[in-house]
């Protein structure tokens, strides 16, 4: 009787394992490709570290509220990395325009074109909470 159980015991531990080292590996393989260098010689990463030191002192304390709020909804794990990500788009767009400050409206255009559309719904959502009117960005939804 115990030998049956422990075989089964053993079966799901093993593809308990083999299932948590794909979803780990994944996970660092996407690290990883997110740091190969392009064709320019920087990486991914390296833009957004560019962009989000060239426009640090462009921020006011209400943006970055804001942006703390908008991704307040991303779980805590991934909320480090989103904010990274979200930052260098805004300030990507920011470089872009020869904004003398980053705004209200850099900061949603920004958070919109750095994320994917299935999590637009819950960009939509929090900007009706925070009365946000989202018209002028349909566009880029």
């Amino acid at each position: 009787m115990l030998e049956g159980w422990f075989s089964y015991f053993i079966l799901f531990w093993t593809f308990f394992l083999i299932g948590s080292f794909a979803i780990g590996g994944f996970f660092m393989f996407r690290k990883f490709l997110k740091r190969l260098p392009k064709a320019d010689g920087k990486s991914d990463m390296d833009w957004e570290e560019y962009y989000v030191e060239k426009t640090r002192k462009l921020w006011q304390q209400p943006e970055k509220e804001l942006l703390e709020e908008l991704v307040s909804p991303v779980p805590e794990l991934f909320r480090d990395v989103a904010r990274q990500k979200i930052a260098g788009k805004i300030g990507e767009l920011a470089l872009r325009e020869k904004a003398k400050r980053i705004n209200q409206d850099l900061v949603i255009r920004g958070y919109i074109v750095a994320t994917p559309k299935r999590d637009h719904k819950f960009l939509r959502k929090k900007l009706n909470e925070m009365q946000i009117d989202v018209s002028p960005y349909n566009h880029l939804f």
